[in-house]
Formats: C-alpha cells, structure tokens, sequence
C-alpha cells in the first residue's frame, strides 16, 4: 500500500486487482462494455439479459440491477456507445467507468470492482490497447473530492462521498498495475487539489506550502524562492507581481522541484509552468464577467507538479526532471504593471507590454530562461512550458485536447508527435501546432525602443494564430531563439497550452496533460 500525503484523506482511493467477480472486499460491480458481444462471465451476462427482457434500453443508458453471484449482488451496467466508428477513441472507456462509478456510489457503494467487456476486432484492437487501464483512471477520477470539501468539517457529508477502494478485474493478478494507477491518480488530484481550489487557498504562498507538505520525505526536493522583489532574478515575472505585493498573502513565489532517479543519467526534463493564482486581468482587467473561474489560471504549475508527485511515487529510473513553477497573482491596483511598460527580460531582450491580460508568458519567460541557462549543463536536455495561456486554443481545438508547439530541435526530436501517439493510446489526447514565420513577425519589435512585442491589445480569441505567437514570444523572450537546430548548443522546447483539457469551473478540473506525460517519459 502507498502511503499519500493526505488533507483530510487520501488523495486517491486504494486501487486493488481482482481475478473473481465475487471478491469478498468488494460491494458492487460497474460492467463497462460495448456490447457488441456476450460477456464471459455467465452471471453478468445473465443479468443483463434478465435487464433486456424488461426494459431494450438497458445496455444504450446505465442501470442498477440485482445480480447473484457477484460481489455485493448488483451491478451497474455501463455502455460505453459505439466504438468502432474512425472518430471513436479510448475514452469510450473512461467515460463509461465514470458514468458507472458515479452510479455505484449514488446507490451506496464504497468499494465497486469494474468489470470491462471489448470486443476487440483487427481494427480497434490497437487504438483500444489500454481500455482496462483507461477505464480504471476515469473511474477514479469521478471519485475525487476537491480540496475546499475536504478541509471543511462543517461540509454536508454528501459532498464528501466517494469510494475507498476500487478493484478492477483483470486475468493478469498484477500489483505494479494497481500501484501504478494509483499512482497516476494521486497525481492528477494533486493537480485537481492545486488548480481548482480558490484563490485564498491557493494564494502563492498558501500553495507553496501545499507542496512542501506534499513532498516532504519524498526523493523530490522543493525550495521555495521569495523575495521583496524578483526584479533582478525575473523582471518581467515582478512586473506582474509588483501589484499584488501590497497584500502579504498574495506575495509571489517561485517553486523548484528537482527528481533525480537511480543509475546513469539519459535525459533531463526541464518544465515551466504557469501558476496564476487569480487573473483579474491587470489594468487590462477582465471585464463584462470574464473573470470568473480565473482561479483555474494555475493549470500548468498545477498539472507539472502533480506529475512530479507521480515521479515521486513511480521513482523512474535514469531521468532528471526539474518543474520550475511561477506562482503569482495578477491583480489590479494603482501599482498595476500597464501597457507601453517596456522592461528588460533576464535574457536581456527588451519587451513592450501590449496587454497586462498577457501575464502568463510573462511569468513564464525568466524562469525559462533560466531553465534553458541550467539546461546547456545537462545531459540530454528537453524543456517544456505548460500553461492555461489562452482562449484561441480552446477556441481552435474544443474543449478535452491541449496543444503543443515544438522549436526546431524538438520537432526533429519528435517530440509533439510522441506525446500526441501516447496521450491519444491512454485518453489524454492532444492537438499539434506549429509555430510559424507569422507568429515571430507578429511580435517583431514595433519601434526602436523594444526588442520584442508582448502582445497585441485584443483577445486571444480575436486574434489570429492566438494560441502560436506566444510561443514565438517566449521563445524571443527567453533567449531560446539562439538555442534553434543550427545553433552550436540547440535545445529542444516544446510549449503546451492546457487551457482546453484542463476544463473551466463548474467542471471538474481534469488532471491533464499527467497521463500523456507518464505515458510519454514513464513508461
């Protein structure tokens, strides 16, 4: 058994795997299937013809029904809809384990075991590789209970419903399977915990303390970097911040988190991320009620350092990852940074702000720097930014998919194309972007007072190749534009912008990209 770090409760529930539909431990059972063929276990197959005979909707939508036999003598019958369409994908799985958990709790359950029935065919067999797996992940993930309803005693306990344990079924009695689920999951409600609390909770330092808590005794290392003033360390980071040191709790902060696993050294990650506490826009303030949900502005610290906590509990072997998380809150007020401000970055390029609603590139783009001054010492290195930067990529690619954006180094490297093929095999799916000539001429220096534009004044959303040309800016900014595939010393970079998986408040915060990345350097 894993021991988690734990507000109140565990931060996922335990994962067990079974290989009898009559585990004793076990209250209830979730048939997730496709129906497109029998199932093998004779009592759950008898249970959903005795369902069909009274009612031909029984396998098109969930039900509960009795069933002798198995664990808790019921089960919740799940379809998954079809799956062989050229459109269908894993998530099939994932969102009828969801569906069907959610039932099983509705009717009392605290520990269901999941029974997952694929007709797989030539077709579907290779895209649906992981549909156990994927299933069991989305069947934890419908069990989190966030962090604000965790630490609040006076919380109603219907809030605080969900599962203590999961069992899955499978042939293969495998524990590593169970630890690593479980592990997975931790991660993403470490994520979940830090981008969807609100923004007291999560205030810079609030959260900086979270994660001490988190990794305390672990083979991770934190340090937390505060200052009266980060105006020499990270400019354009203190520009943003300048305005919100007037209150002590909304101080920023900088969060280092290195991993070093055993043996020899192959490859070093590099991860920057975006930890914008609350966004109010700045002196560009979100206006018309926009704001609300700003507190979700953190996702890509929230995401990076959940997958640093699966690290800790995976403990992979010869990989160095560094997370580097920019912990600020943008807020408005007579010290508020304004457009025309033009400041010198760490990398000594001169920016013009265009818009102080811009402010994640800004947070980000020191600390990437340094990333990439600490990266031409490394072995291997590969960098990465991850952030919840803008509405065009929602706009461009919907809700449920992040993009990437590869430099010249990482896209020989395949690097996109890697996390697109592993995210896409475990449900974690994401778009490929790529930055052009467009997006680097459109924050070409204006005026012989700045090097580099940060911004245009309107929206993302409003403007073209929205979610690519702060890619080009962060790669101007940061001094990585010396490190490109013709340079002496190139380094890889590779930007995400989670802003359309990581999901706006009222709906659950999605723990992505986590799995991708598992999936991409874990596995």
């Amino acid at each position: 058994k894993i021991h988690f770090f734990s507000s109140k409760m565990s931060l996922s529930p335990n994962v067990f795997v079974a290989d009898s539909v009559s585990v004793k431990d076990a209250d209830c059972v979730v048939f997730v299937s496709d129906f497109q063929s029998k199932c093998s276990i004779e009592s759950i197959q008898n249970a959903v013809e005795k369902a069909l005979s009274i009612d031909e909707s029984a396998t098109s939508q969930v039900n509960l029904v009795g069933c002798e036999g198995v664990a808790g003598g019921r089960v919740v019958i799940s379809p998954t809809g079809p799956i062989s369409r050229d459109f269908d994908d894993v998530r099939r799985f994932a969102d009828a384990a969801k569906t069907g958990v959610a039932r099983a709790v509705k009717a009392g359950s605290v520990s269901p075991l999941l029974v997952v029935n694929f007709s797989q065919t030539k077709t579907t067999v290779g895209d649906f590789v992981n549909f156990l797996e994927v299933a069991a992940l989305g069947a934890l993930g419908q069990c989190y209970v966030p962090l604000e309803v965790r630490e609040d005693d006076l919380a109603p306990s219907s809030a605080k419903k969900t599962i203590k344990s999961l069992f899955i079924l499978s042939e293969k009695n495998d524990d590593n399977m169970a630890t690593f689920l479980q592990s997975v999951e931790a991660g993403r409600a470490v994520c979940r915990d830090i981008c969807g609390s609100d923004p007291e909770r999560m205030a810079p330092l609030r959260a900086a303390e979270y994660v001490q808590a988190l990794f305390k005794d672990t083979c991770v290392t934190v340090e937390t970097r505060v200052s009266e003033s980060f105006a020499e360390r990270y400019p354009l980071l203190e520009a943003v911040a300048r305005c919100s040191r007037c209150v002590n709790r909304h101080q920023p902060c900088v969060i280092n988190l290195e991993y070093t696993g055993e043996g020899d050294i192959e490859k070093t990650l590099y991860f920057v991320g975006k930890g914008i506490t609350y966004d109010t826009g700045g002196a560009d303030i979100k206006a018309g009620g926009v704001m609300a949900g700003m507190h979700r502005d953190k996702g890509g610290a929230s995401s990076i350092c959940g997958f640093m906590h699966t690290i800790a509990l995976l403990k992979p072997k010869n990989v160095r990852v560094v997370a580097k998380l920019a912990m600020v809150r943008n807020s408005v007020g007579s010290d508020a940074y304004v457009a025309d401000e033009i400041i010198r970055a760490r990398s000594g390029q001169r920016i013009r702000v265009g818009n102080t609603d811009a402010e994640g590139r800004m947070v980000m783009a020191d600390v990437l720097c340094e990333a990439k001054e600490e990266a031409l010492k490394s072995v291997n290195p590969f960098i990465f930014t991850m952030a919840t930067l803008t509405g065009h990529a929602v706009r461009a690619y919907g809700t449920g998919y992040f993009a990437t954006m590869d430099n010249g180094p990482a896209k020989k490297n395949g690097m996109s194309q890697t996390v697109a093929d592993a995210g896409f095999l475990w449900g974690d799916p994401c778009e490929i972007s790529t930055v052009r000539r467009e997006d680097f001429a459109f924050i070409q220096s204006k005026y012989i007072t700045e090097d580099v534009v940060q911004s245009n004044s309107a929206p993302s959303t409003a403007t073209m190749r929205g979610h690519q040309f702060p890619a080009a800016f962060l790669t101007m900014a940061s001094g990585l534009i010396d490190h490109g595939s013709n340079s002496e010393n190139p380094l890889p970079y590779t930007h995400m912008d989670i802003a359309g998986s990581t999901q706006m408040w009222p709906t659950p915060v999605s723990g992505s990209p986590i799995m991708a990345l598992v999936a991409t350097f874990l596995l």
